[in-house]
């Protein structure tokens, strides 16, 4: 089992940013994808960001420029930074992992960008 779990959301004007991190526990070694998404009222969950093992890295077209995906292996955490924040960025966001043994889900952070 991979459990996972999302902190950092918050209240943030436009054009400010946000740091989200997603802690793993578990069986983490047997992760070979990390990613973010999002999910925004009355919409259906999007794709954010990914990194695997190796660390590369996909974003959205949305995102591309104002966030980065990053890892840092020791403590089994990645990390999103969000920079230029725009309000249609609100959403919950939430990691995601895939494993040799399964798919698995944080409970989700949200972010709102409002003035």
């Amino acid at each position: 089992q991979v459990q996972l779990a999302e902190s950092g959301g918050g209240l943030v004007q436009p054009g400010g940013s946000l740091r989200l991190s997603c802690a793993a526990s578990g069986s983490v070694g047997t992760i070979y994808v990390t990613g973010w998404y999002r999910q925004a009222p009355g919409k259906q969950r999007e794709f954010v960001a990914s990194t695997t093992g190796s660390g590369s890295t996909t974003y959205a077209r949305s995102v591309k420029g104002r966030f980065t995906i990053s890892r840092d292996n020791a403590n089994n955490i990645v990390y999103l930074q969000m920079n230029n924040l725009k309000p249609n960025d609100t959403a919950v966001y939430y990691c995601n992992g895939r494993s040799v043994i399964g798919e698995y889900w944080g409970q989700g952070t949200q972010v709102t960008v409002s003035s």
